[in-house]
């Protein structure tokens, strides 16, 4: 059971109540006992029994801890056994019975610090997971030890258990454990007179009261009080004590309290008050005796003697001082063999572990013999191994160079395939577009030669016949059709350029390039190319162009490719859904389909964002992380390389920016290129 749970126990009836229950309680407890169903009930029933009994009759708790703690072993249980080894080990400890103590703690230690503990646990409280469960009881052993050093004077153990059971409290978030860790550490500076040391644990210690409260809520109390008496803040002081003697009386911990009624005599000595001495002296000697501790009972007989003494009471005195001698000669010599004892189980105990230590160094001296030889072993069959590969090895290589030199030619000319073939692409719609400025040229150029006819005959006519204001008008035309010839002239040239830069290596050179032109050309070029291929599909193309970008500095002739594969793609898809929507209408005669292609570039922060959208068939959701993989191709066998969005996506990245893909299967796709502004003035 978890410690929590087990002081927490305390507080469910009204604290009036409770002394007032206990008997009622035990006597419910052995009922229920005779009537367990199982081994784990009659667990849980004398740990309960055992509980109740932990400060009003040892000898009882230890019964039952004994009891419940074989069951827990029998069951394999190992964390509660651990709890009920923990619990005995402290009321040993109460007793003065050191040697006892500290093995009953050491193996409940062992147990806590092996993980295997953890594999059977139960009924584990919300939040509590078998490891915390396990490192909780760990750190109660820790906490639990320190009274026993203490006890033996050993302050260094002592102190070092009280940091280990903060420290684990922390780690675990375990709130109760950290009370008590706190009050332990405040309890050591205490008694070592480091008071503001000691008052800084016991005023942490106290805030966390309230997480466990219950039989032991009063010990950080005490604690507090010793404090301020040292500190000569006598009404602090007081106050602390007066509340831990209400603490341990709403929890009926007799023993406890007799500490308490002794600590306010102590107070009361200081301020050299004895009636309030004798009183207190005297409850404490009435709650000892009730509890069997007559070490309890002989400092409170000290503390009286001193008190008649000091009043020059001599007969009270004398019985006082006889009385609290005779018990102190008898614990003297049982303290004695108590501590030898202690002395002798911590011998043991460091004993078996240099032994484990000396068996575990024996044992990694055999391992590392035996990897020696076995490494050895391997080494000589592995140089057997790697001599007789040697030689293939050597003929593979060649192989391997070979096969990777025809691997990067082959590379080549597939990356140069995807070029040529996107050029391919363009090759129609080119011829389309330089068509019509070269039709223009030459109309023109004839419309020119008709007119220069007509001026050079109206001026071989006499002055007198001449119609100057033809002529002027006439010249005028001849000028203006020059204009018009020299400007598709330069249109026609500028689609060749467009043609030029695509066709050939890109130069890696960044250039200022109007990016809404750019794709703009591409687009018409594109579309016109499938035309040219198909005379009977049409689609719509919308733009939307942002044009505060301006000019960028981008690679046009990579750039152009990247919208050129993107523009492809979206005219294919747009051109196999309307096959398939006239197929449909033709069946049917219900469905109607406008395959439109849209472009829009927009400047968003430091950023250009350039969207092809289509409303073909989309892409189905099980391709969609693969599109931008070499050589994978959502087109039938001998329609595509595969290789134009994973080079799209390639050229994007070395802009800087980045490419992304949107689609529902049915309703079309939009790819959506990010490029850094990188605007020119």
């Amino acid at each position: 059971m978890n410690r929590f749970l087990k002081i927490s126990c305390f507080l469910l009836l009204p604290a009036f109540a409770i002394a007032q229950q206990q008997q009622n309680k035990i006597d419910s407890l052995h009922l229920a006992l005779q009537n367990a169903a199982n081994d784990t009930m009659r667990m849980d029933i004398n740990d309960a029994l055992a509980f109740a009994f932990t400060e009003s009759n040892s000898d009882s708790a230890l019964f039952y801890y004994d009891k419940a703690a074989g069951m827990a072993d029998k069951l394999g249980l190992k964390i509660d056994e651990v709890s009920e080894l923990d619990m005995k080990g402290y009321v040993l400890s109460t007793r003065r019975n050191y040697p006892q103590s500290l093995a009953t703690f050491l193996k409940a230690k062992r147990i806590a610090e092996d993980p295997a503990s953890e594999k059977n646990t139960r009924h584990l409280p919300k939040g509590l997971t078998p490891r915390s469960e396990r490192l909780e009881w760990l750190g109660w052993i820790y906490n639990d030890m320190g009274p026993l050093y203490e006890y033996t004077g050993n302050l260094n153990e002592e102190i070092s258990g009280f940091q280990q059971a903060r420290s684990i409290a922390e780690s675990i978030h375990n709130k109760g454990l950290l009370t008590y860790a706190y009050s332990g550490l405040a309890h050591y500076y205490e008694i070592t007179d480091q008071l503001d040391s000691a008052l800084f644990y016991e005023k942490k210690a106290e805030a966390l009261i309230h997480y466990n409260g219950g039989k032991y809520g009063a010990s950080p109390l005490n604690t507090l009080g010793k404090i301020y008496q040292k500190k000569r803040d006598f009404d602090k002081a007081r106050e602390a004590f007066a509340r831990a003697i209400k603490a341990d009386q709403d929890a009926n911990n007799l023993s406890n309290l007799g500490d308490t009624y002794l600590n306010m005599a102590d107070l009361y000595k200081t301020e050299k008050r004895p009636d309030s001495v004798i009183f207190y002296s005297r409850k404490a000697v009435d709650t000892y005796k009730k509890v069997e501790q007559p070490d309890g009972i002989a400092k409170a007989y000290n503390i009286l003697y001193s008190i008649y003494n000091g009043q020059n009471k001599s007969d009270s005195a004398f019985a006082y001082l006889k009385l609290a001698t005779a018990i102190n000669d008898s614990l003297t010599n049982v303290e004695k063999m108590n501590l030898l004892a202690f002395q002798n189980v911590g011998f043991d105990e460091q004993r078996k572990v240099r032994q484990l230590e000396d068996e575990k160094i024996q044992t990694r001296n055999r391992i590392r013999t035996i990897l020696l030889l076995g490494g050895i072993a391997v080494l000589l069959l592995l140089a057997i191994i790697f001599y007789r590969n040697n030689l293939q090895k050597q003929k593979a290589k060649l192989k391997i160079e070979k096969a990777y030199d025809e691997l990067k030619t082959t590379q080549k000319q597939l990356i140069q395939s995807e070029k040529m073939a996107s050029l391919g692409e363009l090759t129609a719609g080119i011829a389309h577009e330089i068509q019509n400025p070269l039709n223009f040229v030459n109309n023109f150029s004839e419309v020119n030669t008709e007119m220069l006819e007509e001026l050079k005959a109206e001026r071989l006519k006499p002055n007198e016949e001449r119609d100057n204001t033809l002529e002027d008008e006439l010249i005028n035309d001849v000028i203006e059709n020059s204009e018009k010839i020299n400007h598709h002239g330069k249109r026609a040239g500028d689609i060749v350029k467009g043609m030029l830069q695509h066709s050939r290596s890109s130069t890696g050179v960044k250039e200022p390039t109007d990016i809404n032109a750019l794709c703009d050309e591409y687009l018409r070029l594109t579309y016109q190319g499938l035309r040219a291929k198909d005379k009977d599909f049409n689609a719509e193309m919308k733009t939307d162009f942002d044009k505060s970008i301006g000019k960028i500095n981008i690679i046009p002739q990579d750039i152009g490719r990247v919208l050129l594969n993107l523009y492809n793609n979206a005219f294919y898809a747009c051109n196999e859904r309307s096959r398939g929507a006239v197929n449909e209408q033709i069946s049917r005669n219900s469905i109607s389909y406008n395959p439109t292609v849209s472009v829009t570039t927009k400047k968003v922060d430091n950023h250009v964002i350039i969207t092809v959208s289509d409303n073909g068939n989309g892409i189905p959701q099980n391709r969609v992380d693969k599109i931008f993989q070499p050589f994978f191709t959502t087109k039938p066998t001998g329609s595509g390389t595969g290789l134009g969005l994973s080079l799209s996506y390639d050229i994007v990245k070395a802009h800087g920016g980045e490419i992304k893909v949107q689609t529902n299967e049915g309703e079309g796709s939009k790819f959506i290129i990010q490029l850094p502004l990188n605007k020119v003035s």
